[in-house]
């Protein structure tokens, strides 16, 4: 009897997710695992790949006894994972210091180093990205720089899921999208490019080889089988960053379809049979998961972690009663925010809490609250929060649709954010489009996975087939008649950045002086 099940793994921000996937039935049962993010200065970020095993480990355990399914019934192991990040490791595949994980944004001296050697619009043109302090190669030439005792010990630099996948096989290996998050990959060829390792002095030695998504790249070895609880043997494919992972999960596997995640970051995205060059270079293309298209994006840094924020800083009462009485806080928050009308009584919120990538792409701006009053309480600020995130999403999918031709005939909404029906309402409402629910949000980046490991091994034919296999709609949510306050909020929402954005960099400049001073 053939094997139905696959384990797809994602490694996100907050924690790993757990996947079973049955390729007639679909999603059967997902199990998550946290772990820790430390921010040892304002806009640093960082974890233990160490915990990232450990969630594996737990999670992959827990999902198989709770879902009554034996390790011996998959069909295969399949990854996503955040992007964009940096672990060293030496050549047993040991971390030599904590991952510099995507939301990181130290390496910007590094960026200006790089640019010295290439230009901004060559760099483009080479990766498909404006590539800055996030991408994985400013990274490593920031541990090059200031901890070289670890650059000299590292065999090589690899991304969450590689790491996981080493530590199960054995192998140095990556995959298009996420060797793209480095950039260092020529955009057109998916191989490394030459240009941009002499630009940023990085030896293609110190990373791991490059597959296709759907890739399968080793076995489960017996020393990892023991402690992980599955069978030695079991087919690995390597699968992909998770966004595009996402975009995969949503459906996205044709130039008609786009879609919005949600998620502690958010992005809008799209399919497209080539890179989509912006001649502004405001938006960026990965490869997708399916090796036949690409997936033109444009992502913001804060959106889940904004609200995220807010709930530490701004509703510790609501988290308390939350705690109280055994409810979720974002359900409270929610409430809360839902009690003020659009625009918040002339409240606005930047959301650049830590840097922001699209459409601005500048590491200094800063979150920004506008237009606060006496009048103004803590719903009022939640619910700028909200509005200001989505706000943010409007300028990049006008980019996309508008600017850029893409042909979202049907947007999908993936992500944790699709399971708030305020966020979705006023989502829908600023884009001004219809927003497809899908049946799994949460699962979309694990589904985007599993998809790939479907047509890896051979269980579906292809990405189409996949999709109309594994992903549904739950809802469409449509625009009110709030959609065109919300185009009236944006142009303000634009102003307003374009006249603050000359005091965030003395703002840093500011904050740097007075901890020199302090030291």
């Amino acid at each position: 009897m053939r094997k139905q099940y696959i384990l797809a793994h994602d490694l996100g921000t907050t924690g790993n997710k757990a996947v079973l996937v049955h390729c007639e039935k679909g999603v059967q049962k997902a199990f998550f695992a946290p772990y820790n993010t430390y921010y040892p200065a304002p806009t640093w970020a960082e974890q233990d790949p160490g915990e990232w095993w450990n969630a594996v480990v737990t999670s992959t355990r827990s999902l198989l006894r709770c879902a009554h399914v034996l390790p011996e019934d998959l069909a295969c192991l399949v990854f996503s994972g955040q992007m964009m990040g940096c672990v060293p490791v030496d050549r047993y595949g040991n971390p030599l210091r904590r991952a510099i994980i995507w939301a990181d944004q130290r390496a910007t001296g590094e960026l200006q180093e790089l640019l010295n050697q290439c230009d901004l619009q060559e760099i483009y043109n080479i990766t498909g990205h404006r590539v800055g302090p996030a991408y994985s190669a400013l990274k490593i030439m920031w541990i090059r720089k200031h901890e070289y005792d670890v650059f000299r010990q590292s065999h090589k630099f690899l991304q969450a899921k590689d790491f996981i996948i080493h530590r199960l096989t054995g192998k140095w290996v990556t995959d298009y999208s996420d060797a793209c998050g480095t950039g260092l990959l020529d955009i057109k060829s998916k191989q490394w490019s030459e240009r941009m390792l002499r630009a940023t002095g990085i030896s293609e030695a110190l990373l791991p080889e490059i597959f296709p998504s759907d890739a399968v790249i080793g076995e489960v070895a017996k020393e990892a089988s023991r402690m992980i609880g599955l069978p030695p043997g079991l087919p690995v494919v390597v699968g992909g960053g998770d966004g595009v992972c996402a975009t995969a999960g949503a459906g996205v596997v044709t130039p008609t379809i786009g879609h919005v995640y949600l998620g502690s970051s958010a992005w809008v995205a799209g399919a497209s049979d080539s890179p989509v060059f912006d001649p502004q270079m405001r938006t960026f293309t990965w490869p997708h998961v399916d090796p036949a298209l690409y997936s033109p994006n444009g992502t913001m840094h804060n959106a889940g972690s904004a609200l995220e924020w807010a709930k530490t800083a701004l509703a510790k009462c609501e988290t308390k009663v939350a705690e109280w009485c055994d409810v979720n806080p974002y359900d409270l928050i929610e409430k809360e925010a839902e009690r003020v009308p659009p625009g918040a009584a002339g409240l606005l919120f930047l959301p650049y809490l830590m840097g922001e990538r699209s459409p601005y792409w500048n590491p200094n701006a800063r979150g920004v609250f506008l237009g606060i009053t006496r009048r103004h309480t803590t719903a009022h600020l939640l619910r700028a929060v909200y509005e200001g995130v989505a706000l943010n999403l409007r300028t990049i999918f006008l980019v996309l649709k508008k600017e850029l031709g893409l042909d979202f005939s049907e947007t999908r909404l993936i992500g944790g954010g699709a399971v708030s029906h305020l966020w979705t309402r006023i989502l829908a409402n600023v884009l001004d489009t219809s927003l497809w629910v899908t049946t799994a949000p949460l699962e979309a980046t694990a589904i985007g996975a599993a998809m790939a490991g479907a047509v890896g091994v051979g269980l579906l034919p292809n990405f189409k087939i996949a999709a109309e296999r594994f992903v549904g709609v739950r809802e469409v949510v449509e625009p009110g008649p709030e959609k065109e306050f919300y185009a009236h909020m944006h142009k303000i929402f634009l102003e307003t950045y374009e006249a603050v954005t000359g005091i965030f960099e003395q703002l840093v400049l500011l904050v740097e002086e007075g901890v020199n001073g302090l030291a």
